[in-house]
């Protein structure tokens, strides 16, 4: 018998659509706003995705090979991550 394996983040998936349906049930004029907010926030972090690749394409965390240039692979994913929180936050506050 195999065991069944859910995928990564499900938990999250589900609390996730349970608390969209709570706000659509308390107050169904937000859901507008909720989306708008959502799509807001997905469209920055594919815009700081992209920034990062377009800003430096030579050094791509993929390009290093993580047991020969542990280092320098490192410092590329947080540069990357540090690029798109704060292209992120930058759409989500408003500036």
């Amino acid at each position: 018998m195999q065991k069944v394996t859910l995928p990564r983040l499900s938990g999250w998936l589900v609390a996730a659509l349970v608390l969209l349906a709570l706000i659509g049930w308390l107050s169904a004029a937000q859901m507008p706003v909720v989306v708008y907010k959502l799509s807001l926030v997905s469209l920055s972090a594919v815009l700081g995705y992209w920034l990062d690749r377009s800003l430096f394409p030579w050094a791509r965390p993929d390009s290093f090979c993580p047991w020969e240039e542990s280092l320098c692979c490192a410092a590329a994913m947080i540069r990357r991550a540090i690029i798109v929180s704060a292209v992120c936050l930058a759409v989500a506050m408003g500036l």
